[in-house]
Order: structure tokens, then C-alpha cells, then sequence
């Protein structure tokens, strides 16, 4: 980076932290602004469904809304439908678009940090950048991305405007179940989850989490709709997150969930599925548990199969059984998947995972699950009866090389290089 580039970054740096949070896009948007002498610079959040961006946009005073936009006091949030053009393009290459559009230039850059696709910076300038200020503009891009993590932990500005569709009850306890971010890139392995709610949510959640050497990751359903559910959902994900915090084995934390769940749900009938699992990243040895759920499927040279594992009870079904967990050796270019119940039951029976599985293989993890997700709309929407959730790993076997990212992604491993 240049001597103006570093002088750009530290004056936005600067005007971020003097700014309050809601501010603090807007305060990097002027900075780039009066940098490149810009006609507009605008950040575009990805929307809570993966299908959209969201224009967010301080009005005050009463300002006349459009026919998409959303309003919450003078806070106003204009929906854009991702439409195969260039603003899509972007997130699917993750690298810097340029076209010409009404007599400017427009950038769209795409704010993403390891892997996980924030939205975009969208400029319009009035002349055709070169490519050095493309790059920079890819830059600035990827630091906006953690001035938005950092800040959206003190409002719910970001939040709001991504939630496209309003949640009820149930759904807010299920959104702070999942992780806080849905993909992960390293250098082994990309992982990335969804969950396409149903109408009276189904009580599913995923999570996971990098330790040094181990990725520890789970996909749970809980018994049920609504309230109930995501309640039953809210003991088994604390416990297990408690036990896994607390170095104990996957065992360890089936126990200790299952007695949670028994202890506290107050329903004898009460329960939730799991898989639990964990990857060694220097030898690539998966180790899981299957307590009452779909076994994961493994995607392999062109063919997927259930993994034969213990099949154990649910979580909370009986006060005191035994769970068991069998090992895989994963090989470089293996591709995990688990899914929860919403993916094959119901309508979503209609739909051969396993061909669409092969179909979405050459497919980022992130754009698959999304993909996989629209499928089972497709046959089972527009409102699914129960949630369906999906957790892909790819698994590169590849532990101690450092990720070649530019601008938060690994443009070698993006759906635009595998499909090319």
C-alpha cells in the first residue's frame, strides 16, 4: 500500500472511532468519499436470507420512501434483489467489479472477512479507476468489514436492516443460538452453515468453533415448534458450548447435555437430535456422534454416502444411556455434510439430496448451502413446515499453510475459480 493509501486508512480508522456505531459506516463511506472524489459511496449489508442487499440510509426529517423501502425512524432500508448482475458477481469472485453505468463508474467491492460475506461497498466515480485504485478500493472494502463487526456489538442498526422478514419470539432465541458468523475459511478446511427457518420455528441450530489444531462443530433439532422448541434448543446449546469450552470430549458433552435437557426442559417428552463432531487438523481425523439424528453424508470422488455411526438416543429422551462416536479419516477434497430433518422429511422428500449434492459440488460452501436451501423451497416452499439446516466442511488437508486471501477471501477457492 502507498503512502496516500496508509493515509487514507488511518483518516478512516480515525473517523470511526470518533464516530457513535450507528455512524460508523457512514464515516468511512465520507472519508473514501472525499478521497477519491466520489459522486456516491454506499455500504450494501447482505439481508438474513442470502438472496438480497440492503441499502441502509439515514433520512431524517421525513424523508419521502421508496416503493422497497423499510422504515424505522429515521433509519430507512431499501431492499436490492441480487439479480446475476455485477453486484452478484462480485460476492460470488469475491474480487472488485467495475462497470459503466449512466455516464460514471461503479465499484462494487465485497466487504467479506475470512469467508463470510458482509455485503458489498458500492462507489460510483466519475472516471474509470486503474487497476491500483481498484485494489485500494478492495482494501478499504475489507476493513470496512471489521469496523462492521466491531460496531454492530453496540447497536442494532446492522441487525435491523438485514432482517428483511420480521422475526417473532422464537425466532430471535433461535438467531442467538447460531454462531456469529456462518462461514470460516482456513487453511484445512472452509465450513460453512444455514438454516432456512420454517414458519413456527423448528428449534435447529448449528455451530462450530477453530481451536488451533481441532475444529469442533455440531447441528442439532430440537423436539417441536416455537417457543417450546427453541427453549429446548437454548439448554442443549448452552451446555454443549459450556462442555466444549471446558475441553471435555464429544461424549462428555452428550452427557452433560443430555442431563441438562432431562434436568430442565420440563417435559418428559422433550429431546433434540445431534451431531457432534470434531476434526483434528494436522492428521484430518474426523470424529463424531450421532445422538438420534440423520447420519452426515460424505461427498467423495463423485459419489455420496451416509456414514455408518453408533446411532445413539436423542439428547434429553432418557436420564442415563450410553453415547458412542466412531472416527473417519478425511482425504483432500472430502466434503462433509449434515442436515437436519427439514432437508428430507415432508415436502423436502421430494427433493434427491444426493444428486443435488453433486450438483452444488464445485460450489463454494457458501454459495451450496444457499443453493441447497432454494432447493428445498423449491419443492417443499414458499413456507417450509419444518426448519431446514444444513453444515458443509471442506476438507483440504492442507493444516499449517497460510490462507492466499486478498480482501478477506481465498479467491482459489471461490465458486467463480472451482466451476472455471
Amino acid at each position: 500500500m502507498d503512502r496516500s493509501g496508509t493515509s487514507m486508512m488511518a483518516a478512516m480508522l480515525g473517523a470511526v472511532e470518533d464516530a457513535a456505531p450507528v455512524d460508523a459506516v457512514e464515516a468511512i463511506t465520507r472519508e473514501v468519499a472525499k478521497s477519491l472524489d466520489a459522486r456516491s459511496v454506499s455500504f450494501l449489508i447482505a439481508d438474513l436470507g442470502g438472496r438480497a442487499l440492503v441499502r441502509l440510509t439515514h433520512a431524517p426529517g421525513g424523508a419521502v420512501d421508496g416503493p422497497g423501502d423499510r422504515r424505522g425512524g429515521n433509519e430507512v432500508a431499501t431492499v436490492l434483489s441480487l439479480d446475476g448482475g455485477p453486484a452478484e458477481e462480485a460476492l460470488r469472485a469475491q474480487s472488485p467489479q467495475v462497470r459503466r453505468v449512466d455516464g460514471g463508474w461503479t465499484v462494487w467491492a465485497p466487504v467479506t472477512e475470512r469467508g463470510e460475506v458482509l455485503g458489498l461497498l458500492e462507489i460510483v466515480l466519475p472516471v474509470e479507476p486503474d487497476q491500483q485504485a481498484v485494489r485500494e478500493l478492495g482494501r478499504v472494502a475489507h476493513l470496512l468489514g471489521f469496523v462492521v463487526i466491531a460496531n454492530r456489538r453496540h447497536t442494532d442498526l446492522f441487525e435491523w436492516g438485514q432482517r428483511t422478514t420480521p422475526f417473532n419470539l422464537s425466532a430471535e432465541i433461535q438467531r442467538r443460538l447460531l454462531p456469529a458468523a456462518f462461514t470460516c475459511e482456513a487453511g484445512a478446511f472452509t465450513l460453512s452453515g444455514w438454516l432456512e427457518p420454517a414458519a413456527s420455528i423448528g428449534g435447529d441450530t448449528f455451530d462450530y468453533s477453530l481451536a488451533r489444531d481441532v475444529l469442533h462443530f455440531s447441528v442439532t433439532d430440537a423436539m417441536g415448534h416455537g417457543v417450546a422448541s427453541a427453549l429446548t434448543a437454548t439448554l442443549g446449546v448452552g451446555s454443549l458450548r459450556n462442555t466444549r469450552r471446558r475441553g471435555h470430549s464429544l461424549v462428555e458433552q452428550a452427557d452433560a447435555a443430555n442431563a441438562a435437557i432431562t434436568e430442565y426442559a420440563g417435559a418428559a417428552s422433550t429431546f433434540l437430535t445431534a451431531v457432534l463432531g470434531r476434526i483434528d487438523l494436522r492428521t484430518g481425523t474426523c470424529t463424531l456422534l450421532n445422538a438420534g439424528h440423520l447420519p452426515p453424508l460424505l461427498v467423495r470422488a463423485g459419489r455420496v454416502e451416509p456414514l455408518d455411526l453408533p446411532r445413539c438416543f436423542p439428547l434429553g429422551m432418557l436420564p442415563d444411556v450410553t453415547f458412542q462416536t466412531r472416527s473417519v479419516a478425511l482425504q483432500a477434497g472430502d466434503r462433509l455434510v449434515i442436515v437436519t430433518d427439514g432437508m428430507r422429511e415432508r415436502g423436502a422428500a421430494r427433493l434427491d439430496l444426493h444428486a443435488e449434492l453433486l450438483h452444488v459440488a464445485e460450489l463454494h460452501p457458501r454459495e451450496a448451502t444457499r443453493a441447497l436451501a432454494d432447493a428445498v423451497l423449491r419443492v417443499a416452499g414458499p413456507v417450509l413446515a419444518d426448519d431446514a439446516t444444513l453444515l458443509i466442511i471442506d476438507w483440504y488437508d492442507e493444516h499449517g499453510r497460510e490462507r492466499r486471501s486478498s480482501a478477506g477471501a481465498e479467491q482459489a477457492r471461490t465458486s467463480a475459480a472451482r466451476s472455471g
